[in-house]
């Protein structure tokens, strides 16, 4: 795994509410656990090595913003299933999948997560309209994190 690899990882562990990572590839493998106040890093078959690093408030604010959004609209809501990269449309110079107000059918692709340099399509688990979208393009999502608000048909 790259040193950029592993950087971008503990930058989205870090924002992600899961307490707990272990990742093996080949001859590599690390393993990285939080607590209230420090993210311990551990790396194999390198020495160990703690990384101390407070939880950072900007995320903390974000997210409590987006819950703040989700409550004001009524629906369903659909999260993410992953901790990822969210995009709205498969390539820059490419229309967004979905935007407000759009009605979708089950299947329908509704965005791009990406996890681990890998591109996961997000599709819709049943016919919707979609009331909002509550991130924004290349923003950092975590699991079970609300990405749409939604109204079955």
């Amino acid at each position: 795994m790259k040193f950029e690899e592993i950087k971008e990882l503990i930058r989205v562990f870090e924002k992600s509410k899961v307490d707990k990572i272990q990742v093996k590839q080949k001859d590599f493998e690390i393993e990285m656990e939080k607590n209230t106040k420090n993210i311990v890093v551990e790396a194999a078959p390198q020495p160990a090595t703690a990384v101390s690093a407070p939880l950072a408030p900007a995320a903390v604010a974000a997210v409590a913003a987006q819950e703040t959004k989700t409550n004001q609209i009524s629906g369903e809501t659909i999260t993410s299933p992953m901790v990822g990269t969210y995009y709205a449309s498969p390539s820059p110079d490419s229309p967004v999948f979905v935007k407000v107000g759009d009605k979708v059918s089950k299947g329908d692709v509704l965005c791009i997560l990406e996890a681990m340099k890998i591109m996961n399509e997000l599709e819709a688990e049943y016919d919707c309209k979609i009331l909002d979208i509550l991130v924004k393009d290349g923003d950092v999502v975590e699991y079970d994190m609300p990405l749409f608000v939604v109204e079955k048909a």
